[in-house]
């Protein structure tokens, strides 16, 4: 917290050949001072279409957020090529994500939220060998286990398994990652959800949740299991669910948030709903980590015709989970 107010949220760069400088400047023009948040990259990789005010420290941001994005610059060398990685950013891209952690970790930031990256860049130019942004971010933090949630107005959404084969999901979805998965979004609903009661909905696997095992038998030998054992600690939970039945309206208004057994049962639904506003939010976490819910868009770079909605509400989340207002 500062004298003025919490902390600004941290915005790490992105890949600079994306989409993520123009979301950046985007974001300024539509939140101004209302939200302060500091940028941390390359000054030179900002298209330029809104005045940027280079600070020292993010306790400036708000001070800087009445005249332009505040950037807090690091050296990320050569310049911007819109649509084309460059091999000599790709550290520079890993030290923004880097810094943005430690600021957070230090308090000098409240939050942390992420711009897309390239995973395929970062491997080729800097022989990143993590999987994904969020194996780099576990590392930082000291975690071994988090959780991603899919967050807009009308939907919360966890998948239990994620970017695998629709073959693997079977074997993949055991007992103990679903119990992992239901702690994990209960706590953080509570702890920074503020939902001191959480309604969990879990998806079944099959189509009609297996139909009492005549469409297969995963609800009644691994699902049902672990929900009533959860039950017996006082866990709230409903299902599992017909993933076909639980998305409309009505039974949305029964529950906080959604588990999901696979990747595109989570996702299909908030996409359809909420396609430009959800957000990613990772759980698990001794900070609070949001970032929009798309890639790099490479195709469209450059281009000015980004929609940066998603950055918007993910600014926003990472400041209302951190305790500020947005």
């Amino acid at each position: 917290m500062t004298a003025a107010g919490p902390a600004p949220v941290a915005l790490s760069c992105g890949e600079p050949s994306g989409i993520g400088p123009e979301l950046a400047e985007a974001a300024w023009a539509a939140l101004g001072t209302a939200l302060p948040f500091v940028w941390i990259g390359a000054p030179a990789h900002l298209p330029g279409g809104v005045p940027h005010v280079i600070v020292s420290d993010p306790s400036q941001a708000a001070e800087a957020a009445r005249h332009g994005l505040a950037v807090l610059a690091i050296d990320i060398p050569g310049p911007r090529v819109p649509g084309t990685p460059q091999p000599a950013q790709a550290a520079g891209v890993i030290d923004s994500i880097a810094r943005g952690v430690a600021l957070v970790q230090d308090g000098a930031c409240s939050a942390l939220c992420t711009l897309p990256i390239s995973k395929q860049a970062l491997a080729e130019g800097a022989g990143f060998a993590y999987p994904g942004h969020t194996e780099y971010l576990c590392a930082l933090a000291g975690v071994d286990e988090v959780v991603m949630m899919l967050a807009s107005d009308e939907l919360r959404v966890v998948p239990a398994t994620i970017h695998i084969a629709l073959a693997d999901v079977p074997a993949a979805l055991t007992a103990r990652l679903l119990e992992k998965r239901l702690r994990i979004t209960r706590a953080a609903l509570v702890a920074q959800f503020g939902i001191t009661a959480p309604r969990i909905a879990v998806a079944g696997l099959n189509p009609h949740a297996g139909e009492g095992g005549r469409m297969g038998r995963e609800e009644l030998t691994l699902i049902i299991p672990v929900l009533d054992r959860l039950r017996a600690e006082g866990f709230d939970l409903i299902g599992p669910l017909p993933a076909d039945t639980m998305f409309h309206a009505r039974a949305r208004a029964g529950y906080d948030a959604a588990v999901c057994m696979y990747h595109d049962q989570a996702l299909i639904p908030i996409k359809t709903l909420a396609f430009d506003k959800g957000v990613n939010v990772t759980l698990g976490m001794p900070f609070v980590r949001t970032s929009p819910d798309h890639g790099t868009a490479f195709g469209i770079a450059g281009q000015g015709i980004a929609d940066p909605s998603s950055t918007i509400e993910a600014l926003k989340l990472a400041r209302r989970l951190a305790g500020g207002a947005a």
